[in-house]
């Protein structure tokens, strides 16, 4: 594990990564979901396509990296621009798993790769709608310290400050920005995920003008037993690419 500490709207970020491959020439920079962090990505795909240097990072607030501002996507993507210029990485391909596959758009790579991405807005059913009006009534009488009794599971066990950023980001609606991507986009999906559900991955499949979908059995997270089959995906589609 390394550190490199990036310097962001006067506040510094210590940003926690490891590089498998050093010596590859394509760069193949992964992003986890919200709640996660690198480990359980490189676990699933450091094994695999050997030909690429994989950099696998903590995003800010997460596994071993540092956070102490709310940030909104935006931010984690700009956060992220400095620390890739940092250590010399280029966005070659970026693969983003849930939250992490929005902050991947944002970086707008060569190739884009993701896996049960978040940034289609769905609505809310009624029940959450009604308790989260309720825990907003709850607060406005001073009642918050009761927090943990009304907030989504990932959200439980924060710190004050990543908790006001998931509110930031949960409710993003990302569709006019997949719809500006213009690189190649790769979508992995569990046709059985309930967290970005897979007509999430349909409305992204229509949005981005070259996109391809592959579906697999599982929920959110499929990738960890389809790793294997992802990767050779991958890799034909980048020898494709530089082929042209």
């Amino acid at each position: 594990m390394a550190l490199k500490s990036v310097t962001y709207k006067a506040h510094t970020f210590d940003i926690s990564y490891e590089i498998v491959n050093p010596h590859a020439k394509v760069d193949f920079i992964v992003l986890h979901g919200w709640g996660s962090n690198k480990n359980l990505m490189k676990q699933s795909f450091s094994s695999y396509m050997k030909n690429f240097r994989h950099i696998y990072i903590d995003l800010p607030g997460f596994g071993n990296s540092s956070c102490s501002m709310v940030m909104t996507t935006e931010d984690v993507a700009q956060i992220l621009e400095l620390f890739l210029e940092q250590i010399d990485a280029k966005k070659d391909l970026i693969l983003g798993h849930s939250f992490g596959g929005k902050v991947a758009l944002l970086l707008n790579p060569k190739i884009l790769i993701l896996v049960a991405s978040a940034g289609i807005y769905i609505q809310k059913p009624l029940k959450i709608k009604l308790k989260i009006a309720f825990y907003k009534l709850m607060k406005s009488l001073g009642l918050s310290k009761f927090r943990s009794l009304f907030v989504a599971e990932d959200a439980k066990e924060l710190s004050e400050c990543m908790y006001e950023t998931f509110k930031n980001v949960v409710n993003e609606d990302f569709s006019d920005t997949f719809a500006h991507y213009d690189g190649k986009a790769l979508l992995f999906w569990g046709k059985d995920d309930t967290a970005t559900p897979l007509s999430s991955a349909q409305k992204i499949d229509q949005l981005v003008n070259d996109s391809q979908l592959e579906v697999y059995d599982g929920d959110h997270y499929f990738f960890m037993n389809s790793a294997e089959d992802i990767s050779q995906k991958i890799e034909k589609e980048v020898l494709k690419s530089l082929e042209k």
